[in-house]
């Protein structure tokens, strides 16, 4: 016992001296638009992060227009009023940057890495995104072709693709997390131009984004560059948000799934509190505890050594309101369905019976300290992290001091939502099998 007290108190020093060194300093602070400005000077190598985050998702949709958001990820690259068609990444490519952009059901993320002296640009094709974007006939019909292809390619040809869509329709029944952010081809397709210009109206707004920028700036400098590119943009109406509290399950949903596999799977869904919240980070935990990697308890159990399973991973969907936190393992050549999912069973059986290990558990808080900073290792990462810390929680401190939420969770508090939250009463589970 001796020995165990020293090992934590040692790993604890680490970790608070750990934590006062990687302190990551910022300033923030809104333009009179409503557009929210995070900056953060890091002059070591001559590379700036000019990130955008919008906060738009697949649950800001109208029900019969769904996949509007992902549609808008690839709109808003066809160029603006000041940038021709096609034009916009020869820019950050010719000055020798990246860039990219994703979608998720809470927000949606722009990017470009650059060369700092670049910054001014990358300034001005962000605001030509917001102020000036180009939503015309060739647009939309382009990008309804990339999204149409992008289907084929993630969901409709590739095995197990449609787990997301099965679950999702299950798990939620009022709630818009019900559809994915890919939404429905047909929806894209019997809308207007119009209807279109009014969602890019409504939420691609100073007042509704958050300008995140890291690297190698001045700060001084880079608010004027701000204020000359965005302070004249106006300033949207009211942003409308989804209120619907999706009930309870209250009993497994169970399905079978016919797909184009060779082998079946097995899939869990449950469903887990919102981010942030205070069972948030003990779930997390406990998530990977279960199913992060090949040390994992679920890995190492049913893959290597029962070799039920030839494959065995979690989905984590961590969102602005409740989401789900995914199990997913193909079975094993020849054995059942059900013997599957028992042996994954029974590992959520032990977390909710038995404490973990102390010796597990630093293990455990080591892996997520280590997930955490190395987040924040590059300067995209920590204009990423800020953004979402200020859109999700109103502090994007907590860039700083989300580990100690984790830090401060206990190997009770993982079995308590290990009962709460991963119990068959609260999950989707569905049974993939070989059919057409």
């Amino acid at each position: 016992m001796k020995r165990i007290t020293l090992i934590t108190t040692i790993f604890l020093l680490a970790y608070q001296l750990c934590a006062q060194q990687k302190s990551i300093e910022f300033v923030e602070y809104d333009l009179d638009n409503g557009l929210h400005v995070i900056l953060h000077q890091k002059n070591k190598t001559p590379v700036v992060a000019v990130t955008m985050l919008y906060h738009v998702g697949s649950k800001n949709e109208d029900p019969k227009r769904t996949g509007f958001a992902h549609f808008f990820e690839h709109l808003l690259f066809e160029g603006s009023e000041n940038i021709e068609r096609g034009e916009f990444a020869k820019y950050v490519q010719n000055a020798g940057g990246t860039y990219n952009a994703n979608t998720s059901a809470d927000r949606t993320f722009y990017y470009e890495l650059l060369p700092s002296n670049q910054l001014e640009m990358g300034l001005w094709l962000e605001s030509e995104r917001l102020l000036h974007a180009k939503i015309d006939d060739e647009g939309i019909e382009t990008q309804r072709e990339v999204v149409k292809e992008e289907r084929r390619q993630r969901v409709d040809n590739t095995p197990y693709g449609s787990i997301l869509e099965e679950v999702l329709k299950r798990a939620y029944k009022d709630h818009p997390y019900q559809w994915t952010t890919i939404g429905s081809l047909s929806h894209l397709n019997s809308a207007k131009k119009e209807e279109f210009a009014e969602f890019y109206k409504t939420f691609y707004v100073p007042n509704n984004a958050t300008l995140s920028i890291a690297g190698d700036i001045d700060i001084e400098n880079t608010k004027k560059l701000i204020q000359q590119y965005f302070g004249e943009i106006p300033r949207g109406g009211d942003i409308p948000r989804p209120t619907i509290e999706e009930a309870s399950l209250n009993k497994e949903v169970k399905a079978t799934v016919n797909d184009k596999i060779f082998l079946p799977a097995v899939v869990h869904a449950f469903r887990i509190p919102e981010q942030g919240s205070e069972d948030y980070y003990a779930v997390e935990m406990l998530t990977n505890l279960l199913s992060n990697g090949k040390s994992s308890r679920i890995y190492r159990s049913v893959v290597e050594e029962q070799e039920k399973s030839v494959q065995a991973q979690v989905i984590p969907l961590s969102f602005e309101d409740p989401g789900l936190s995914i199990t997913f393992c193909i079975a094993s050549r020849g054995v059942d369905v059900d013997d599957l999912n028992d042996a994954v069973d029974a590992e959520y059986e032990k977390v909710r019976k038995q404490l973990i290990s102390e010796k597990e558990f630093q293990k455990l808080r080591n892996q997520i300290e280590n997930q955490k900073l190395s987040s924040f290792s590059t300067v995209a990462g920590i204009a990423e992290a800020l953004a979402n810390y200020h859109t999700y929680y109103g502090d994007a401190n907590l860039i700083n001091t989300e580990i100690d939420r984790y830090m401060s969770v206990t190997r009770e508090d993982l079995m308590r939502v290990a009962n709460k939250y991963f119990v068959p009463d609260n999950r989707v589970r569905l049974y993939y099998v070989p059919g057409y």
